[in-house]
């Protein structure tokens, strides 16, 4: 009886490719795997596998990746071929495409959103952060 996991990143294997908190990336990145920003970047982002923004995280560009989870911000949009969740810390200024959308209760989303699967948009509590 194993409970399916929110975070689809959890209990990865491969070994991800980390931008941290105090970096400073100025260009396009392009790669495959899975991704984990705590620093800044300022250009697009072709990533084909996952994407972790944490809330310390900055992107200016735009974005598209296989999964992503976002706590950062994000100026510039965000297209993510399969599943996407927003953490309440995440601030997105730009539209934002998905199959399927969670969003926490406090994110903040200035734009357009597309759930390219036609499934309704799922809306949550955070309480992995310290609000419940």
């Amino acid at each position: 009886m194993s409970e399916q996991k929110r975070r689809f990143f959890e209990g990865g294997s491969a070994t991800p490719t980390v931008i941290g908190a105090d970096c400073v990336i100025v260009g396009n990145i392009r790669g495959n795997g899975h991704f984990v920003v705590s620093g800044v970047v300022h250009g697009d982002g072709d990533l084909q596998g996952g994407l972790n923004l944490s809330s310390s995280g900055s992107w200016h560009g735009f974005i598209q990746a296989h999964q992503a989870i976002i706590a950062g911000n994000i100026t510039g949009g965000l297209t993510v071929k399969d599943k996407l969740e927003i953490g309440y810390t995440a601030v997105i200024r730009g539209k934002v495409s998905a199959r399927t959308i969670a969003i926490a209760k406090g994110a903040i989303v200035d734009g357009d959103i597309e759930i390219t699967s036609g499934a309704p948009m799922l809306q949550f509590v955070e309480k992995r952060g310290g609000r419940g």
